[in-house]
C-alpha cells in the first residue's frame, strides 16, 4: 500500500514518471521517505498540513541547496510538500549513537552549521519560540490529550527566559530549526542537513543547543561543535544561549510530541515521548547552572 503511494508520486513528478526501478524505505518520524534510485522521495506524512506550511518549506529547501548545505533539489510541491532530492551516495544517516562514534561528526555538524547561518539565505517564515508554543497549545486545544502536569506552570517560569534572550537579540539568519540527529547525513568528510519543515529565521544558537539536546551531546561534544562553529571559545553569552536553548527545545517539542499522540502516529511512544522532554526542561530549568547562564545572556 505505501509502495503503490510512492509509485504514484514518482509517476506524478515529469523527471521520474519513467522510474520503475525499487524502492527502499528510509526512516522518518511523521513522513514517508523513499531511496529510489539516485533520488531521494519525500511524501509527507498525514495531519502534518496541521502545523507545516509547505510554500515556507520549498523556499527553505530551495535556499539551503543552493546554499551547499542540503542535497540538491529536484521537485518541490509547495502545496502537496511530495519532495526529490539527490541521494547522497556513501552518507551515514546520523543517530546519537553515530555522533559518538564517528570521530570528528560534532564538528562537521558544528560547520555546517555556521555555512547555513552565514549564507545570506532568506526563509520566509519567522521561528518565533514563544509564538510556536502559544500555535501549538491552540492546536491541542481541540484535541483529547492532557499536557503534562506543570506544563503552564514553566511557561510562566519561561517569561524570565524571554526577557533575557530579548536584552541582547541575536541577528536573525537562516535557521534549520529542528535538528533531530536523522536530518544529518555524514559522509564523513562532510555533513548535510536535510528536511526543512521547521526551518526559519532565528536566532542562530537554538540549532546548537537543539542539536545538542537531540544527539545527547557529553560536554566533550558539545565543546567540539562549539569550537567549529565559532572557530574558538564561544563567549559566556554564546554559551548560556546554548544552554537556555537546550531547556526550550524541550519545552516546545514536548507540545509536536503531543500532537503527534493526538493524530495516532504509530512511529513511536509519543506520550513517552513528551514526557521525557517536559522532565528534562524542567529539570535543567531547576540547576543553579542554568540560572547562571540566564545572567550571563541578560549582560550579554
Amino acid at each position: 500500500m505505501v509502495d503503490e503511494e510512492a509509485r504514484a508520486a514518482l509517476a506524478a513528478i515529469p523527471v521520474l514518471a519513467g522510474y520503475e526501478g525499487p524502492l527502499e524505505r528510509l526512516g522518518g518520524l511523521t513522513n514517508l521517505v523513499f531511496r529510489a534510485g539516485d533520488v531521494c522521495l519525500r511524501i509527507p506524512g498525514k495531519g502534518t498540513e496541521e502545523y507545516i506550511n509547505r510554500a515556507n518549506e520549498a523556499v527553505a529547501a530551495r535556499e539551503a541547496a543552493k546554499a551547499g548545505v542540503s542535497p540538491e533539489l529536484l521537485h518541490i510541491d509547495g502545496e502537496t510538500g511530495v519532495m526529490v532530492t539527490r541521494f547522497v551516495v556513501g552518507a551515514e544517516t546520523m543517530s546519537p549513537e553515530k555522533f559518538k562514534t564517528r570521530p570528528g561528526s560534532p564538528a562537521r555538524a558544528g560547520k555546517a552549521f555556521r555555512r547555513l547561518h552565514t549564507s545570506g539565505a532568506v526563509f520566509p517564515f519567522r521561528f518565533e519560540l514563544f509564538a510556536m508554543i502559544d500555535d501549538y497549545l491552540k492546536v491541542l486545544s481541540t484535541k483529547a490529550v492532557a499536557l503534562p502536569a506543570g506544563y503552564h506552570d514553566v511557561v510562566r517560569e519561561a517569561e524570565s527566559v524571554r526577557s533575557a534572550l530579548a536584552a541582547h537579540p541575536l541577528p536573525l539568519v537562516a535557521c534549520h530549526c529542528d535538528p533531530l540527529c536523522e536530518n544529518f547525513l555524514d559522509t564523513g568528510d562532510r555533513m548535510w542537513i536535510v528536511d526543512w519543515e521547521y526551518s526559519g529565521m532565528n536566532d542562530p544558537l537554538w540549532d546548537l543547543g537543539d542539536l545538542s539536546v537531540e544527539g545527547q551531546f557529553d560536554t566533550a561534544q558539545e565543546e567540539e561543535m562549539m569550537g567549529a562553529y565559532f572557530g574558538g571559545e564561544p563567549t559566556p553569552a554564546e554559551r548560556g544561549r546554548i544552554v537556555i536553548y537546550k531547556a526550550m527545545c524541550d519545552l516546545l517539542w514536548t507540545l509536536w510530541g503531543l500532537i503527534q499522540l493526538a493524530n495516532s502516529n504509530p512511529a513511536d511512544d509519543f506520550r513517552a515521548y513528551a514526557d521525557g522532554r517536559f522532565s528534562r526542561c524542567r529539570a535543567l530549568m531547576e540547576t543553579t547552572d542554568f540560572s547562571r547562564h540566564l545572567a550571563a545572556v541578560r549582560v550579554g
